[in-house]
C-alpha cells in the first residue's frame, strides 16, 4: 500500500522554513537546539522502556531493534534518529526541511551509519510496515493534527508501536516555553505557537480516531539539578506510547 494515498498535507512551510534555518547548528549542544540535546537522553529512556515492555525483548540486549524498522517522522539532522540506528533498527528518517535532511545524510556517514533520510511530507512516504514510529516534538508545528496522526498510523505494522512527545496546551508551558525560554534565548524565537499545543485528551482523540489504543502517558518536568525527568504531572511536556489494538 502507499502511504501517500487519501492522505492529507500537514507541512506548514513557515515551519519547515523556520527549521531549515536552524539546520548548520543541529549537532550543537550549545547551538540553536540545546534543549532537544537536553531531552534526548530522558526521550531515548523513554523509548527504550517502551520497546522492551511492547516487544518483550532484554533491557539488557544493546541493539533490541535488531530486525526491525523504524522511522522517525520530524527527524530534524538526526538526534533521535541516529540512536535508533545504533539500537538495531533499519531507520528511515523523514524531516520537511531539506537543509535538515542534508545535515542529516553528512553526520550520519561522518559517524558510519546507514540511515534512509528523505525530505518532504510524511504523507508521500513510499512506506509501510514500521515496527516503530517516533514524531518528537514535531506535531504542535503541523498544519492538521489528526490528518498527521492518521498518516503516522499508516505506517505502522500489525504491532507496530508508536511513540510521540509534545509539550502540553497549558499557562505553565506557555510561561515556560515561549515566555522565558524564547525570551532568553534557550529556544530560538518563533519555534513555538502556544495555541497549536495538544493537551494529552486531545492527542488520545486523534490517535483513536486513526485506530491505535493510547497505552501509556508520561510527563516531562525540568529539574533545575537534574535536567529533564519524568513526571506524574503533564503540565509542561508530556510522552505518549500508542499501538493497534
Amino acid at each position: 500500500m502507499n502511504a501517500s494515498s487519501a492522505a492529507a498535507p500537514t507541512i506548514d512551510p513557515a515551519e519547515a522554513a523556520h527549521f531549515g534555518r536552524l539546520a548548520a547548528e543541529w549537532w550543537d549542544p550549545k547551538g540553536s537546539s540545546a534543549m532537544l540535546h537536553r531531552l534526548n537522553p530522558v526521550r531515548l529512556r523513554y523509548i527504550r522502556e517502551a520497546v522492551d515492555r511492547h516487544f518483550g525483548t532484554d533491557p539488557l540486549d544493546r541493539r533490541p531493534l535488531a530486525g526491525k524498522r523504524a522511522v522517525d517522522v520530524g527527524c530534524g539532522a538526526g538526534l533521535l534518529t541516529e540512536p535508533l540506528a545504533r539500537l538495531g533498527a533499519a531507520v528511515t528518517g523523514v524531516d520537511a526541511a531539506p537543509e535538515n535532511i542534508a545535515a542529516a545524510r553528512i553526520h550520519a556517514e561522518r559517524q558510519g551509519l546507514a540511515i534512509d533520510y528523505r525530505p518532504g511530507e510524511v504523507a508521500s512516504l513510499d512506506q509501510t510496515g514500521f515496527d516503530l514510529v517516533t514524531s518528537m516534538e514535531v506535531i504542535e508545528h503541523v498544519t492538521d493534527p489528526a490528518a498527521f496522526i492518521a498518516a503516522l498510523a499508516r505506517l505502522l505494522a500489525p504491532n507496530g508501536l508508536m511513540i510521540l512527545s509534545t509539550p502540553n496546551r497549558t499557562q505553565l508551558s506557555k510561561l515556560a516555553m515561549v515566555t522565558i525560554g524564547e525570551g532568553v534565548g534557550m529556544v530560538p524565537k518563533g519555534t513555538h505557537d502556544w495555541s497549536k499545543f495538544l493537551t494529552p485528551e486531545e492527542l488520545t482523540r486523534h490517535i483513536e480516531a486513526a485506530g491505535l489504543i493510547v497505552s501509556d502517558v508520561t510527563g516531562l518536568s525540568l529539574s533545575p539539578a537534574r535536567g529533564f525527568i519524568f513526571s506524574p504531572g503533564t503540565g509542561l511536556n508530556y510522552l505518549l506510547t500508542a499501538r493497534r489494538g
